[in-house]
């Protein structure tokens, strides 16, 4: 496990993490939440958003996640990776949204504003307004 955490933590290094890790770290911060469930909640939603300048690389990501892509276009593609994402999560027993976490409604501006300061949020392969930040963590819920 130590060795599989090293090379984890070489690709983060090497591709950097975007708005998940971004918005996930706030949460963890401000609520002492596991920092890998809450990425396990937001991702999808994150994808989401991504999929207006990423949908090719998440239809590969569908590909590569077991879901036959071929014939679909590259927002069908997206979308199927999105739901292969979010099959997984429930799975695996992740909570279906931020509110099983006990996460409130009335933080979300304060979390949004926060997550846009995150160095990790740079990287992210469409950049977000505030109000585009506070809109995912709402679909989060």
């Amino acid at each position: 496990m130590a060795y599989a955490q090293f090379l984890a933590g070489m690709a983060f290094n090497n591709a950097s993490l975007g708005y998940v890790h971004a918005m996930a770290h706030q949460l963890g911060g401000f609520y002492n939440l596991p920092h890998g469930v809450c990425n396990a909640v937001l991702l999808p939603h994150v994808q989401v958003f991504n999929s207006q300048v990423a949908a090719a690389r998440l239809r590969d990501c569908a590909a590569a996640m077991g879901v036959d892509v071929s014939g679909m276009s590259e927002a069908e593609g997206a979308q199927a990776c999105v739901a292969a994402i979010r099959q997984l999560s429930q799975k695996v027993n992740i909570p279906a949204g931020l509110r099983e976490l006990n996460v409130k409604e009335e933080d979300i501006p304060v979390l949004a504003t926060n997550a846009l300061k995150d160095a990790c949020g740079l990287t992210n392969p469409i950049q977000a307004t505030h109000d585009e930040i506070v809109e995912i963590y709402r679909a989060a819920m």
